[in-house]
């Protein structure tokens, strides 16, 4: 239900974002900075994530529940009182010779000279984040420097370019397509890992561009090397056995189409413009975790379309679950006999000793498959999570032939788990899946949303891990214009212009400019995560979901 407050410095509405988040829709950046700054200092029950946009803060919650509770304390929030702003002052050193500086100047009428005084004469606050890590969309404190797009965005645009859009300022962290008017270039790095808080300039921080005549890149210090310890004869053995550390784990021999380490996500970074990530079928996650003793959120492998192959370096204690594949294990020779080979099933902990060969097959239905090991995958956390983010490219790489990869030590329990049942997996026939109408239902008609749930969408080959790519007769919409650009999760059924759908994944950009004319519920996204390449999808507007229809007016 779309929920309406007519109180000036109050949220107008809010509409349902799938059944975990809402969408607060605000009358401007003031309001929505106020309304940012509110539940960053107070959460809300249940509150997981706040991502403010140009015109709307979007609210993620742990539970349905207290997604629905949101909206009435949204409404009775007071955004009249100044937000406290603890931002620091940040100064970014600018050579100001960008390709579209001219372009620029010319649509301003200001001169070269004049884009660059009013760029460099004003103080800049960082809005909200988006698009990519460390890019903050920073509002001025006039609006002399507002200009379009450019008409046609550049295939990439140099990373620690300066530029312009619309009434906001950003730095691109780095390189990247983008359609943004380039004024100037720094050498500031706008987002690294390596420092306590990643971004350089975080929503709420004041920026201030200084022009100089060169870009200096400033590079940490090289530590110093380290003098060379004298070792007696007598210890020569010993001390080159402790320079070899003795790690157990797992060797990949082959990581198929593609391996990468996943665990339940990194929540509560959204503001940073950084997606949760995580595994796309956390329930076999938490299976596989579950059978070999580790906890739920232990790092495991997520594997696709089968073909991994992996070594064990000491005996080690594994399970597969997801997409059933057949699953076959080689026993290296043994003085003189050869070596044997037996088959284990899915969903049930095993033994790979010291030198075994793990084979996962094609998979018999399904897409993804995950492979735990006792201990979790021992891989260094970045922002919490051990997860990989094929989009901003933070987390651990995608596995390679060769590599090998730790056993970690922490375990929830000191007994492996019984085997378990898994679900039917999606195989030739078409997946069903439940989506809740909204937030952007109203840019479409009824007949619309209706050829969304009436016909069937075939998964292309041009879907990834950032969403699935539909293919079947488009949408049109009942409206002319453009989106300005708003929260996004996971499960999100996006509108381009030409009508075909993307169903946003785990890895989505945290913002987007098309409209998302309904969600997949939270229960049904492992069921989309299994749907293969060449799969089918049908939706179905959930029982009981709410809707974008009914209008409720609240006096305060």
């Amino acid at each position: 239900m779309t929920v309406t407050s007519e109180t000036a410095h109050r949220v107008k509405t809010v509409r349902p974002v799938g059944t975990r988040a809402v969408l607060a829709e605000l009358d401007g950046l003031q309001d929505v900075l106020a309304l940012q700054a509110l539940l960053l200092e107070s959460p809300l029950p249940g509150q997981l994530d706040v991502l403010a946009a140009a015109e709307t803060v979007m609210i993620k919650a742990e539970s349905p529940s207290a997604a629905r509770r949101m909206a009435a304390l949204l409404l009775d929030m007071d955004l009249t009182a100044p937000a406290h702003s603890n931002g620091s002052l940040v100064v970014i050193d600018t050579v100001y010779d960008g390709d579209d500086l001219a372009e620029v100047a010319a649509l301003t009428g200001l001169g070269t000279d004049g884009v660059i005084a009013a760029h460099s004469g004003q103080v800049w606050t960082v809005a909200f984040a988006g698009f990519a890590p460390g890019f903050g969309y920073m509002v001025g404190e006039n609006q002399v420097l507002e200009v379009p797009r450019r008409n046609s965005p550049r295939t990439a645009v140099p990373a620690g370019s300066v530029a312009l859009a619309g009434n906001y300022s950003a730095v691109y962290p780095r390189s990247s397509p983008g359609g943004w008017q380039l004024i100037g270039r720094t050498g500031a790095s706008m987002w690294d890992l390596s420092r306590p808080q990643p971004a350089l300039a975080r929503p709420g921080d004041r920026v201030q561009f200084r022009p100089v005549r060169e870009v200096v890149a400033v590079t940490p210090p090289a530590l110093p090397e380290a003098a060379p310890e004298t070792v007696s004869e007598g210890t020569e053995q010993e001390a080159a056995q402790q320079a070899v550390p003795l790690v157990a784990g797992l060797r990949i021999l082959s990581p198929g189409l593609q391996s990468l380490i996943q665990d339940l996500g990194r929540n509560g970074h959204a503001a940073l413009g950084v997606s949760a990530a995580g595994a796309l079928d956390r329930a076999s996650l938490r299976r596989a975790n579950r059978l070999v003793g580790n906890g739920s959120s232990a790092a495991a492998v997520e594997t696709v379309a089968g073909g991994l192959r992996v070594e064990a370096v000491g005996d080690q204690v594994l399970a597969v679950t997801g997409a059933p594949a057949p699953l076959t294990i080689d026993s290296p020779s043994d003085a003189g006999e050869p070596g044997r080979q037996r088959t284990v099933p899915a969903a049930t902990a095993f033994a790979l000793l010291d030198g075994e060969v793990l084979s996962l097959g094609e998979a018999e239905g399904g897409f993804r498959s995950y492979l735990a090991i006792r201990g979790g995958a021992d891989v260094a956390p970045v922002l919490g999570s051990r997860s990989t983010d094929t989009m901003s490219g933070i987390g651990p790489a995608p596995l390679a032939a060769g590599q090998l990869l730790p056993a970690g030590h922490v375990t929830d329990s000191g007994v492996v788990g019984s085997p378990e049942l898994q679900p039917e997996f999606p195989g030739a026939g078409v997946t069903e899946l439940d989506i809740v109408p909204g937030p952007r239902d109203d840019w479409f008609d009824d007949a619309a949303l209706a050829s969304l749930c009436s016909q069937s969408w075939q998964v292309t080959p041009q879907s990834n891990r950032v969403g699935m790519r539909l293919n079947g007769e488009p949408l049109r919409r009942s409206r002319d214009g453009e989106l300005p650009s708003e929260g996004t999760v996971a499960g999100a059924i996006q509108i381009p212009p030409e009508g075909l759908p993307v169903l946003f994944l785990a890895d989505h950009p945290i913002t987007g400019g098309y409209p998302v004319i309904g969600v997949v519920t939270d229960e049904h996204l492992d069921r989309a995560a299994q749907v293969p390449v060449g799969g089918s999808i049908r939706f179905r507007i959930a029982p009981h979901a709410p809707t974008q229809t009914t209008t409720q007016e609240v006096s305060n």
